[in-house]
């Protein structure tokens, strides 16, 4: 593995700071949160327009830079920085993908050269709580994550010579606002039970969607609702291996996301390391007192260590064959050290670090949020270990 950057690399990492540097902050992020889209549409326009980082993996035949998901998911620790609420995680991390791999010939020129420009978002419309299953970051995916045929999910039935739609499911990422889901429904009763992936226009009759209260409100969440909705199947072929699918897009999500913690993490550790310079106590810093030192320290080896990890699951993504467990396992070290970043970025701020409103909470939200979404640690873990052979499925804990 070659651990330094290529030009072309340093060149997208630096071009996305200083855009974020002059467009982001603290109070740019909470007000972007806040409005109905839930991210900042100008900013999205420009990281479409000046970068191209909505298509920064996809093909130069579909609009793209014709980049890999190295490069985006190395982007991603500069978006992670800011914590930049954008549609690029949903958009061009779970969904484009997906539409690269499964849709026909038809639907990818139809749909990809508008995700490329950002003119279209999308979003995968798994349920919050099994995402991590969908995308087999913490487990298999061919169980009933989509709805298993009982209550519950989304249920596909055919209709008039399409697909119809019904039923419900939350946490989506995005959902509220993608321009179109990409909806993972069930289908073929107890007989035939699969899950297959089914394109859903934003406005599609029959669609209800309604955003959720988030935790972190940098990751906008919607519940969907589907009477009779109209559905396009991705691919035009029902015996498509969906889950197989889901599971290369895991891959480079596991990357994004971890390079995305780390640049959380080393963000809030150097807010801390800036506090404790400046604030005083008994006439000296608090940063001289070597139990703070020695506790920053053992942050800083934390957060390293993640983006070293975090740096590898990058690199593995362009690799063939990829070495299945290298995803989860650095997806784990990146959310421990940011969950590690930002508790002692609350506690090393005092008084003003327990405030709500204190920058530390968007870090502490945005750990805790992401491990609720793509967790736990222990069972992202228990993943690696078990494509590695450490484990059998019956020794992975619950």
């Amino acid at each position: 593995m070659d651990a330094g950057f290529t030009p072309e690399q340093d060149e997208i990492r630096r071009a996305l700071r200083d855009l974020l540097r002059r467009r982001g902050g603290p109070h740019r992020t909470r007000s972007a949160a806040d409005t109905p889209a839930g991210h900042d549409t100008g900013l999205w326009t420009a990281l479409a327009g000046r970068l191209g980082l909505p298509g920064l993996a996809l093909p130069e035949t579909y609009g793209g830079i014709g980049a890999t998901s190295t490069e985006l998911a190395l982007a991603a620790e500069e978006t992670g920085r800011c914590l930049t609420p954008s549609p690029l995680l949903a958009t061009s991390v779970l969904a484009a993908p997906a539409l690269l791999a499964l849709g026909t010939g038809s639907q990818r020129e139809r749909l990809l050269p508008r995700i490329a420009d950002g003119t279209l978002t999308a979003a995968l419309a798994a349920p919050g709580t099994a995402l991590a299953t969908a995308l087999a970051l913490t487990g298999g995916n061919r169980g009933p994550w989509s709805g298993g045929g009982r209550a519950g999910g989304v249920q596909a039935r055919r209709r008039r010579g399409g697909w119809q739609l019904y039923g419900e499911t939350g946490q989506v990422l995005d959902g509220h606002s993608a321009g179109l889901l990409l909806v993972p429904a069930h289908t073929g009763g107890y007989a035939r039970s699969r899950t297959l992936l089914f394109l859903v226009p934003g406005d599609a009759p029959g669609l209800t969607r309604v955003r959720q209260t988030a935790l972190d409100a940098t990751r906008p969440r919607a519940r969907l609702q589907l009477r009779e909705t109209e559905g396009e199947l991705l691919g035009g072929d029902d015996e498509a291996d969906v889950c197989a699918a889901l599971a290369e897009v895991g891959r480079g999500a596991a990357a994004f996301l971890a390079c995305e913690a780390v640049g959380a993490a080393a963000r809030a550790l150097e807010l801390t390391v800036g506090h404790v310079g400046r604030r005083e106590q008994f006439g000296r810093p608090i940063g001289s007192f070597q139990a703070l030192q020695h506790r920053l320290a053992d942050v800083h080896v934390e957060v390293e260590a993640a983006r070293s990890a975090a740096y590898c699951a990058a690199w593995a993504c362009a690799r063939t064959p990829y070495e299945d467990g290298v995803g989860p396992l650095a997806l784990a070290q990146a959310l421990q050290a940011l969950r590690s970043a930002a508790a002692e970025a609350i506690q090393l701020h005092g008084g003003i670090g327990f405030t709500w409103e204190h920058d530390a909470h968007l870090y502490f939200k945005r750990a805790a949020g992401d491990e609720l979404l793509l967790g736990p640690v222990h069972l992202l873990r228990a993943r690696a270990a078990e494509t590695a052979g450490l484990l059998t499925r019956e020794e992975v804990p619950v």
